[in-house]
């Protein structure tokens, strides 16, 4: 590239793979099986063996902090970082408020009744926040006031080494209480109960492997939101795009950590070699500069012959976030197809939707986003449908007879036949 040492290897289009990474390898599933099996069947002495090992958790420490302590630490805060939480948990709050006003009950009439389906919220939920390389309250508060705008009756954080932030936020985000645990152990807790942490509906949250490869392994017994791996940002950018802002949207994503995926696709070479340039410029003043920069040798860039295989490179990969940055952004939204979160033209920034522009950043990696959407409303909430049929006519009673008969269940068919209306 013109002399200039790539930091973002080149890859043809046609060579760029559907993005199917392993959510967690075999290794650290078998090692989560441990934990979470001793914490299903010794409780919190469990978990607290492991957060003392694992999450630096003091012998006196409390291994569960009460509401009280949580708004304790709210009342710590300096004015400007309460606010500031506050903010966020407004936005969050009132943007997961719109998703749930969309839905609504649904009666349908049926031969001879009405079917319909009503909308439950789960009873207990658990919310999962990292506290390893870097404290996530923003997680919290993305995670927690969601369950509670779906009507979630008890809401419980597990965070390790809770700083005061991350119990602030837990309190300004409504939780009953907060797990001072990480990692399988955490999940384990929410999933099955330990000591006063009670047993949950369903539990949800970014984490490290071992996070997700416990939700996978309590996957059958509660609900999850999904099974995340590490962090993929997608910029699709042609020759009105600006490289400073593209190279910053790439680094803000490489610094999550070493195995996050910055990429790149364009259909403009001279735009790649720009952005090449800012991201070895900007490297240079950036105090997480380790992480992007190993984090970048996982990336690419694409250069694509025009918009169409552009389009159809991203969704390929189906990123966790795909970001626009083209000549008429919100024309090229309508033509993608898969993606956890769309950030539309280059004011939009993915960062935004980090720290609590609205929609929720729990969101779906390694191509997932092809079968699932990311964490909302929807995900606390159960769908249950009902029927009631007082005067069954003619029509549902044969045909429901009929199709019994084709599977070879007489019972089913007796038993709708007992309801036909009399001639």
């Amino acid at each position: 590239m013109n002399g200039v040492r790539t930091l973002l290897r080149r890859v043809a289009a046609a060579d760029v793979p559907a993005l199917r990474r392993e959510s967690v390898d075999a290794a650290t599933l078998a090692a989560a099986a441990e934990i979470v099996s001793a914490v299903r069947e010794r409780g919190a002495a469990a978990v607290r063996e492991y957060a003392e090992r694992f999450d630096g958790l003091s012998p006196a420490a409390p291994l569960v902090v009460e509401r009280t302590a949580l708004w304790a630490a709210v009342a710590a805060l300096p004015v400007a970082q309460r606010t500031l939480l506050e903010r966020t948990a407004d936005r969050i709050r009132r943007f997961a408020e719109a998703q749930r006003a969309a839905l609504r009950p649904v009666e349908v009439p049926v031969p001879g009744g009405v079917a319909g389906h009503t909308l439950a919220p789960h009873e207990r939920a658990g919310c999962y926040a990292p506290g390893g390389r870097y404290p996530l309250p923003s997680s919290v508060l993305m995670t927690a006031v969601t369950a509670r705008v779906a009507g979630v009756r008890e809401v419980w954080v597990a965070s390790p080494r809770p700083t005061t932030v991350t119990l602030a936020a837990a309190g300004i985000a409504g939780a009953d209480a907060l797990l001072a645990a990480g990692g399988a152990q955490a999940i384990a807790a929410l999933a099955y109960g330990a000591g006063p942490v009670p047993a949950c509906d369903v539990v949800v949250g970014p984490g490290n492997r071992w996070v997700t490869a416990a939700k996978q392994l309590v996957a059958g017994c509660v609900a999850i939101d999904m099974l995340a791996g590490p962090s993929e940002l997608v910029v699709l950018a042609d020759r009105s795009a600006d490289a400073g802002l593209v190279a910053a949207d790439l680094l803000a994503q490489a610094e999550h950590d070493p195995s996050a995926l910055p990429v790149l696709v364009t259909t403009d070479a001279a735009l790649a070699e720009s952005v090449e340039r800012e991201l070895a410029r900007q490297l240079g003043e950036l105090p997480t500069a380790a992480i992007a920069r190993a984090a970048l040798a996982n990336g690419f860039v694409v250069v694509c012959r025009d918009l169409g295989e552009a389009l159809g490179v991203c969704d390929r990969l189906a990123p966790e976030h795909l970001e626009l940055h083209v000549t008429d952004a919100a024309a090229t939204a309508s033509r993608v197809g898969h993606y956890g979160g769309l950030f539309i033209g280059a004011g939009s920034a993915e960062v935004f939707g980090d720290y609590g522009a609205g929609p929720n950043h729990v969101l779906p990696t390694g191509g997932t986003a092809r079968s699932v959407g990311g964490l909302s409303v929807f995900t606390f909430l159960r769908v249950r449908t009902w029927l009631r049929v007082d005067a069954p006519e003619a029509e549902l009673v044969e045909d429901a007879a009929a199709l019994a008969r084709l599977e070879g269940l007489e019972a089913h068919a007796r038993s709708a036949e007992r309801r036909r209306p009399p001639q």
